[in-house]
């Protein structure tokens, strides 16, 4: 088994290898050029994005400042995913995220993780397992994803929450750690922000 199979499998491994570090480094000068493009070179972000992820669908759209470990070279998006600014995506395995998503600002996506034994981490060791974010989710400003969660579809992260565990389709979670607060129901239909009412007519 290669280091590179290894990264995308969950096993342990040395991320400081060279043949990892000099890929990583060709993707980050992408990332750092794309960080540095104008807010009216939008035409040039979207193509920069389709170099630099592994799959983007149409109408995409990341604000920088955008971080990632590897510029985006493990990350799948369907289409019309909107990002903030400060989007953190730990890419060192893939995440898969679903059409019509949507992140707030500071939303950390992290595949990647240590282990508990100080004498590994010493080391410098490292496992990675990948995120599954449905279509048309909204993270709130300030969610954390752990490494290996999955979030269903049409699901609200409330803001500042950590995703520790699993979170069903169709779901309202909040917390640190995360959990499902009520599901998506027949009320969310007739208000959109506490007492105000959604108004078909003018939508």
């Amino acid at each position: 088994m290669t280091i590179k199979d290894k990264m995308h499998c969950g096993e342990l491994y040395f991320p400081g290898d060279p043949q990892i570090a000099e890929e990583q480094n060709k993707c980050l000068d992408k990332l750092y050029d794309f960080n540095l493009t104008r807010p009216t070179e939008s035409k040039k972000r979207q193509q920069m994005l389709k170099e630099m992820f592994a799959e983007i669908g149409e109408n995409c759209y990341i604000e920088p400042p955008f971080h990632s470990n590897f510029g985006g070279k493990h990350c799948h998006f369907g289409n019309d995913v909107y990002a903030n600014f400060n989007l953190t995506m730990v890419d060192d395995t893939h995440i898969y995220v679903g059409d019509n998503t949507m992140f707030g600002p500071n939303v950390v996506l992290a595949t990647a993780g240590h282990p508990i034994l100080p004498m590994l981490r010493e080391q410098g060791y490292q496992f990675n397992a990948p995120i599954h974010i449905g279509k048309n989710c909204w993270l709130g400003a300030g969610v954390i994803v752990l490494p290996g969660i999955t979030i269903g579809d049409n699901t609200v992260i409330g803001a500042g929450s950590v995703v520790t565990k699993d979170i069903p389709s169709n779901s309202v979670a909040v917390g640190n750690p995360c959990k499902v607060l009520r599901d998506i129901n027949d009320k969310d239909k007739e208000y959109y922000f506490k007492n105000r009412k959604i108004d078909y007519s003018n939508i």
